[in-house]
């Protein structure tokens, strides 16, 4: 256990650790976030994209470790994230020690479906507690439940609770401290003798000294090709996979289903004793509220109409709500370094504490505004349940690209920011689906493209217009540039579904929760934790390549006897100048102190310019020219290509202090504009700025990872350095090629 969960951290001696297990939308997580308050952290699992929650509880002299594992419909895993969760369980993961306690939260009003998995962990034969969630709900519904028949044919404590009201945790807490190391009364067998028989045969056919219990061998016998059939088999003898050849052979000549016969075995089950322990006050044909809104929601046309507006609303939300907490961070950075500039001489180590430290810090909480809002929208949809339906709307026209319903959301926040977009991914359950999101996201233009798209649009798209004004060429090939990567997004996916994450035909199964209002405790704590995870994981990457871009434009630094005549006579003119502004009394007119500062910013934007030039930025930008060349760049836009790593919009502020404009030029700028259309290849009076050149730039940006914060957040969220190195490799390859057509071909054509 991790001893950083609370400052009153238990002695082992005195620690349970209790596994949190349920369908998804049964109130798990709201109920984990409810006994464990902020006594909790998250993680990655090692080695898998599966989040990692835990926190603890006091129930008397002792402290529960609680872990909240991910939502799943049944221990038959079909993925390596499900494979986990049995291996957790089981005590078979490296890093996890085996659960004193199961905590299995089941859906009141949904019994009957989440009874499957109550089945599946009672083979386990280990100490285990139900929690049946949101009874309230079910009351009203016209469900009452008798808990005590439920206890006596299961044989494990069995406490009603309402989660988001916290109604019924006395019990529960009892229940857990009693339950410890106390397995269940009695032997669940759901299977009919002959099912009975084979599980018996195929145990006998192990040796002595096989590890293999009941629930590995049942496992082995249904699952003929999940994830833990495979990891079974490399534990045993040809004589036991032999038995099970022989016994899966029998029960398919016999017309049996062998995926099938496990889940006819446990719903009869269920449905047999269902009625001993369900009391239905109403018919249970009668219309709920859930079926007068899902009338609405789930309709073809305006189901699909509500579903559109709902993400045109949290795009909006997402863009403009946070900006004006992006704007008092940015001020806040921006009276930071004000202050540290009155303070610290000009020097190296101002020139980094503001460039690169303060604005490293700067660039990662200025994305945290929008974080923080979307987890909050995201975490109310799912909690409402709406989540559920408009994926289960959107997903016949995603599924053609190999993608369900659900990623859509993602998607679509990452045109206002790729970090929140691929953050939001953690509502798909699919390990390669969330992949494939992921590696996606990036392509969708994000906000810090549009500086990019802007400046060069308004400097040499000319300003045509169409159909009597209401179409402009300028618009259009704004438009242009966001289709760019939607159909390149939409290309990739199908590749990757079809090449390295290939999978079969995609099963999006999901069950649709009820109406309900959210927990605004369960809301803030995501929202929360996934604002904590991208300051405390990503953050900490940003900041350190942020610096190391500020150091190559830094380094090596002008000698100003090296420096030529014109930028020597900048030198002394700034000395003098800088002196006699620090000399000034007051009497001086405004006029006369504004030309006096202009001439030194003139100088020192020079100064500036000639400095990029020479460090090791510029010469780096000057050694990859002749790359650069056929995309009609020179060492100039190379240069600024490579500082905007840290941050795509940087380009604009770079290419300012090439052409001697200073760091604050921003795509507004009618000087930047200008330079840009005036400036020539060296040495030549061809011109630089051309629009087959703009146009190769910005389909460049439009396509590639110049965003280190992208690829902070891809790593933490895969907890590997293969995807973020993968995404930065396929994207720059795929906007070099994109951008050399662009302007070979427009270079002839325009």
């Amino acid at each position: 256990m991790s001893n950083n969960l609370n400052e009153d951290d238990p002695a082992d001696p005195t620690t349970a650790r209790v596994a949190v297990l349920g369908n998804p939308n049964t109130g798990k997580s709201t109920l984990f976030n409810a006994l464990t308050g902020i006594r909790q952290q998250t993680g990655n699992y090692p080695g898998v994209t599966v989040e990692k929650r835990t926190g603890l509880v006091k129930i008397g002299p002792t402290y529960f470790e609680l872990t909240d594992l991910p939502g799943t419909y049944s221990l038959a895993p079909r993925s390596p994230d499900e494979m986990l969760t049995v291996n957790v369980l089981l005590g078979e993961h490296p890093a996890e020690e085996k659960p004193d306690l199961i905590l299995c939260v089941v859906d009141a009003n949904n019994l009957e479906r989440n009874l499957f998995l109550v089945s599946q962990i009672l083979d386990l034969h280990q100490p285990m507690i139900i929690a049946v969630n949101m009874t309230d709900i079910a009351t009203r519904n016209g469900i009452e439940i008798e808990l005590e028949a439920l206890q006596k044919l299961l044989g494990v404590p069995v406490v009603g609770i309402q989660a988001k009201r916290r109604v019924g945790f006395d019990a529960l807490k009892s229940a857990m401290s009693s339950a410890i190391s106390k397995s269940p009364d009695i032997e669940h067998d759901p299977f009919s003798d002959e099912l009975k028989q084979r599980i018996v045969r195929l145990k006998a056919a192990c040796p002595d000294d096989c590890q293999l219990k009941r629930f590995a061998v049942t496992r082995m016998l249904f699952d003929t090709d999940g994830f833990m059939t495979d990891q079974l088999k490399s534990q045993v003898d040809e004589k036991v996979l032999a038995t099970l050849k022989t016994e899966q052979a029998q029960m398919q000549s016999e017309g049996h289903s062998i995926a099938e016969s496990e889940s006819h075995a446990r719903y009869n089950w269920i449905t047999k004793h269902l009625d001993s322990f369900v009391k239905r006050a109403a018919p249970a044909h009668q219309t709920t509220l859930t079926d007068r809104l899902d009338a609405w929601l789930t309709h073809p046309f305006w189901g699909l109409l509500f579903a559109g507006l709902t993400m045109v609303i949290l795009f909006q939300l997402v863009f403009w709500a946070a900006e004006p907490a992006s704007n008092l961070i940015d001020g806040f950075n921006g009276a930071l370094a004000t202050a540290v500039n009155s303070i610290v001489p000009e020097g190296t180590l101002n020139s980094l504490l503001i460039d690169g430290l303060i604005n490293g810090v700067g660039s990662v909480l200025i994305f945290l505004p929008q974080i923080l809002l979307l987890f909050f929208i995201l975490a109310i949809l799912e909690d409402t349940g709406y989540l559920s339906r408009a994926a289960f709307l959107l997903d016949k026209y995603l599924s053609r690209i190999g993608l369900s319903g659900i990623t859509l959301f993602p998607l679509l926040s990452s045109f206002a920011c790729a970090i929140p977009g691929i953050m939001a991914t953690r509502v798909i359950k699919d390990r390669r689906e969330r992949l494939i999101t992921m590696l996606i996201a990036p392509l969708m233009s994000c906000s810090a493209r549009l500086p990019v798209y802007v400046l060069l649009i308004a400097a040499f798209v000319p300003s045509k217009s169409y159909l009597g004004g209401l179409i402009g060429l300028q618009g259009l090939t704004m438009f242009g540039m966001y289709m760019v990567g939607i159909i390149t997004a939409v290309a990739v996916a199908w590749v990757l579904r079809k090449t390295i994450l290939k999978t079969g035909t995609s099963s999006f199964v999901l069950e649709l929760p009820t109406y309900k209002l959210p927990s605004l405790r369960n809301v803030w704590q995501r929202m929360f934790d996934g604002g904590w995870a991208f300051v405390r994981d990503a953050g900490t990457m940003i900041v350190v390549v942020t610096i190391l871009v500020w150091a190559a434009a830094y380094f090596p630094q002008n000698n100003e006897s090296l420096l030529p005549p014109p930028l020597k006579n900048d030198a002394a003119l700034i000395a003098a100048n800088q002196t006699t502004l620090d000399s000034l009394d007051g009497s001086e007119t405004s006029t006369d102190v504004a030309q006096l500062e202009e001439q030194v910013s003139l100088a020192q934007n020079r100064l500036d310019a000639y400095q990029l030039e020479h460090s090791y930025l510029g010469r780096t930008g000057k050694l990859i020219e002749p790359m650069v060349k056929p995309l009609g760049w020179d060492w100039r836009i190379g240069s600024a290509a490579i500082a905007s790593f840290p941050a795509r919009e940087v380009i604009v502020s770079t290419m300012g202090v090439i052409f001697g404009l200073g760091a604050d030029t921003d795509e507004e700028s009618d000087s930047l504009k200008s330079s840009l259309a005036s400036a020539t290849w060296e040495g030549t009076d061809r011109p630089l700025f051309t629009l087959p050149v703009a146009l190769s730039i910005m389909v460049f940006f439009a396509l590639c990872a110049q965003c280190v914060s992208t690829l902070a957040v891809i790593q933490r969220e895969t907890n590997s350095y293969r995807w973020p190195i993968f995404t930065f490799a396929y994207m720059t390859i795929l906007a070099y090629v994109a951008a050399f057509l662009t302007f070979q071909i427009s270079d002839k054509l325009l």
